[in-house]
């Protein structure tokens, strides 16, 4: 059941991204509409995937890649739905649905393939620190993502290119809160899972720093966000070099937490 829903849920975000663009491309505000029902409709098939988890045989690990990916995409969802209610950020669904969808489907084909799951150490550190770190990487996801948005539409400006009235892309103003609002949000996250992992490993190991490669790349891509955060909101930093530090910042933390993990 759960893979069915992964599967559907994929399906769904892939449908959403093809819609959203098709949208973008015909400057069709009701495209664009639908496409956010379609990303709502993906994000309910997707939690019901996680709630249907307990079924597989074996159950799979949170801890492992594929189910933290997998939960990553559907909290980063949920979070940009949340704020479409204060904010007009439809247009953004050209970016987070073709993402979702990734997520989506990597667990969709790896999960049946998971193994029985063996964690080192006990109690529920293990979890806190995936299930608050993937909600830190989802939020400062959706940071990068408007950022990557902001500098598009600030260039499109600066152009003079026009764009219709009546077609919903957000603001410059939407997406620099939209921006604020992620960084606000998931570098605390962040910072806990950090924490939580630390805890797990004093718990496990005896020590709180075993010099593990994804410990030090993960406080690098800590400390970087940290630098971030303090010139976002301790330093006056400008609208588009915030939006260029989220979207550098957020593809270095993927390399650092991800993607030198499957290197290695």
């Amino acid at each position: 059941m759960s893979i069915h829903l992964h599967q559907l849920a994929a399906a769904l975000y892939l449908l959403a991204g093809l819609v959203a663009w098709t949208g973008m491309a015909l400057r069709s505000a009701r495209l664009e509409r639908g496409s956010v029902w379609l990303l709502a409709g993906a994000a309910l098939a997707h939690l019901g995937a996680f709630a249907t988890l307990h079924s597989l045989e074996p159950p799979p690990p949170l801890t492992d890649l594929p189910a933290a990916v997998s939960f990553m995409a559907c909290a980063g969802t949920i979070f940009f739905l949340a704020m479409l209610r204060r904010l007009r950020l439809d247009g953004l669904t050209v970016l987070v649905a073709p993402a979702a969808f990734v997520g989506a489907f990597f667990a969709a084909l790896q999960l049946p393939e998971a193994e029985p799951a063996v964690v080192a150490g006990s109690g529920s550190w293990p979890h806190a620190h995936v299930l608050l770190a993937s909600m830190g990487l989802a939020f400062l996801g959706v940071s990068g993502m408007a950022g990557m948005l902001f500098l598009a539409e600030h260039r499109r400006i600066k152009a003079k290119r026009p764009i219709d009235a009546g077609f919903p892309l957000p603001t410059l103003e939407a997406l620099d809160l939209a921006n604020r609002v992620s960084l606000a949000v998931g570098f605390p996250l962040l910072t806990l899972g950090v924490i939580a992992g630390m805890i797990w490993v004093q718990k496990s190991q005896g020590v709180v720093w075993s010099g593990s490669v994804h410990e030090i790349w993960s406080v690098i891509a800590w400390t970087v966000y940290a630098v971030l955060a303090g010139a976002r909101f301790g330093a006056s930093q400008g609208s588009r070099q915030a939006a260029a530090s989220a979207v550098g910042g957020f593809a270095f933390l993927c390399f650092a937490v991800i993607g030198v993990g499957l290197l290695t």
